[in-house]
Order: structure tokens, then C-alpha cells, then sequence
């Protein structure tokens, strides 16, 4: 006859939160965002048109460059309803299942962005290493099979990631850290046992992160032993010159990304404000910023925006 009622509220709807403090003016904050998300758009789809519509950039580097673009495209999509939302309209409110949806593409997606990361950085070994070969190495079939085993590993590492979420139920504070959803954000809201959350999340940042950077480390020595081996100091600087790039590409995703999950992790006494704002730069940053710095360091490219806005 006794029974023990759980008086604890569940949550079925998540507060997203924008910039605590300066509610009163989220209205003039949304200006900024909201150039960054045109110019990022505009920029990256500008990008993916030339490529496909131009044969002489049907290239393993340009092809890369492609994907980079098309998965910072996603992550736009991904962030923009709710962190628009929030500045323009006030709508903090988020349901559980579509907030796992959120989290599934950022995180999918960004398992992506490292991934091509990593390609780009083994296009720049080959063609610096082996340039006579580096045609026959990087075929454009051997560069869309690449794509698709990074494509379904980054599917398989964040599809538990919903469903490791969904088991809990929700009767802690519902208010998260960013206007979007993130793994280690939402378990934390959770009133059960999160170990499996943790070490799973951990496991993938490692396997897919970690992994990924290494080897783009690896890559960079490997190029700098090449390129100190080449007698011409005009042409050493030139190799190194096509690889910037790819390492400012790099540098904006990774540290970031570092910086914010050693804050989740860690960084329980650390400054919400500075969470929010490096959550920011983790996602909007890269998507704005790669298509000006290759546009800029890549004269081919830049030939052909500058000859398709000239049109």
C-alpha cells in the first residue's frame, strides 16, 4: 500500500540561454549574428557553386575544400533557428526531442569538419611529398570513398548520443549553457547515473578528435621534413605557403572545440560568459572564416570568385 511518489518535477522543455545580463538588448545583439550567418551562407554556398560549376577546380584539394564548405553549411542550419530565436524573438524554449536532433547534427557534423580537416592536411602531404604522383594517389574515386567512410563514422560515433539522452529523465534545472544543445550540456540536467554518458563521450572525443589532430600533427611533421629537405629557400616557402590556409582552417576549429569541452569538463568554476562566448566562436567562427582565407591564399580561387562577381 505504501508508495514513494517522486515529487521531483521532469522536464519535457529545455531553456536555451542567450547572453545572461543583456536580455534588454538582445535585439541589437542579433545584428551582429545575423551578418555572420548571411556573409557564412553566402560565402560557403558561393564556394560549393564554383567548384561544381568550375572543371578546372574539379581538384582533390578543391574537392576537400567542397566538403568543408557543405559541412560548415550544416552546422549554420543546425544553430541558426535557435540562436536567432533566442536574439529575435525571445523563444528560449526547446523540446527534448527536437533539442536531440540539434545535438545529433552538431555533433555528427562536426566529427565531419575534423575529418576533412584531416584529409586536407594528407592532400597537402601528398602533394608536397610525391607532386608527380599526387594525381594518381588522390583519384577522384579514392577522394569520394574517403568522404564516405568519414561520412558513416561520424554517423556511427554520434547516433547513441539521442539515445543515450533519452533514457534519462529531466528534473534538474532545465536551463542550458548555450542557445543550442550539446551533449555534455543536456546530460548534465539529468537525475540519474550519467557514467555511461561520460565515458562514452569522452571515448568518442578521442577516437574521432584526438585521433583526427594527431594525425594532422603527424602530417605537418612529415611536410616540414620534406620541405627542410629542398635545397631552394624560394621554393621551400613556397610549399609551406599552400599549406596556410589549411592550418588557419585547422586552428579555428580545434582550438575552439578543446577549449570548450575542456571547460565542460572541468571548468565547473569558470566564467559563464566565457563559456558562451568560446561555444560561440566553436560554431559560428570556422564557417565564417574559412571561405575568406581560402579565397584570399588560393590565387586560383580567387580568380574565379573575383570573375564570378565581376559577371
Amino acid at each position: 500500500m505504501s508508495a514513494v511518489n517522486d515529487t521531483k518535477p521532469h522536464f519535457s522543455v529545455l531553456l536555451l540561454t542567450g547572453i545572461p545580463g543583456q536580455e534588454d538588448v538582445h535585439l541589437w545583439i542579433s545584428v551582429p549574428f545575423c551578418l555572420i550567418y548571411v556573409i557564412s551562407i553566402v560565402g560557403n554556398a558561393v564556394i560549393i557553386f564554383l567548384i561544381k560549376t568550375d572543371p578546372s577546380l574539379h581538384e582533390p584539394m578543391y574537392i576537400f575544400l567542397s566538403m568543408l564548405a557543405i559541412t560548415d553549411l550544416g552546422l549554420l542550419i543546425s544553430t541558426m533557428p535557435t540562436i536567432l530565436g533566442i536574439f529575435l524573438f525571445n523563444s528560449r524554449e526547446i523540446s527534448l526531442d527536437a533539442c536531440f536532433t540539434q545535438l545529433f547534427f552538431i555533433h555528427f557534423l562536426a566529427k565531419i569538419e575534423s575529418a576533412v580537416l584531416l584529409l586536407m592536411a594528407f592532400d597537402r602531404f601528398v602533394a608536397i611529398r610525391d607532386p608527380l604522383r599526387y594525381t594518381s594517389i588522390l583519384t577522384l574515386p579514392r577522394v569520394a570513398k574517403l568522404g564516405l567512410i568519414f561520412m558513416l563514422r561520424g554517423v556511427a560515433v554520434a547516433l547513441p548520443f539521442p539515445f543515450l539522452l533519452k533514457r534519462f529523465p529531466y528534473c534538474r534545472a532545465n536551463v542550458l549553457s548555450h542557445s543550442y544543445c550539446l551533449h555534455q550540456d543536456v546530460m548534465k540536467l539529468a537525475c540519474s547515473d550519467i557514467t555511461v554518458n561520460i565515458i562514452y563521450g569522452m571515448f568518442t572525443t578521442i577516437f574521432t578528435l584526438g585521433v583526427d589532430s594527431l594525425l594532422i600533427f603527424l602530417s605537418y611533421v612529415m611536410i616540414l621534413k620534406t620541405v627542410l629537405s629542398i635545397a631552394s629557400r624560394i621554393e621551400s616557402l613556397r610549399a609551406l605557403n599552400t599549406c596556410v590556409s589549411h592550418l588557419c582552417a585547422v586552428l579555428l576549429f580545434y582550438i575552439p572545440d578543446i577549449g570548450l569541452a575542456v571547460i565542460h569538463r572541468f571548468g565547473n568554476s569558470s566564467s559563464p560568459l566565457l563559456r558562451i562566448l568560446l561555444g560561440y566562436v566553436y560554431l559560428l567562427v570556422p564557417p565564417l572564416m574559412n571561405p575568406i582565407v581560402y579565397s584570399v591564399k588560393s590565387k586560383h580561387l580567387r580568380e574565379r570568385v573575383t570573375r564570378a562577381f565581376i559577371k
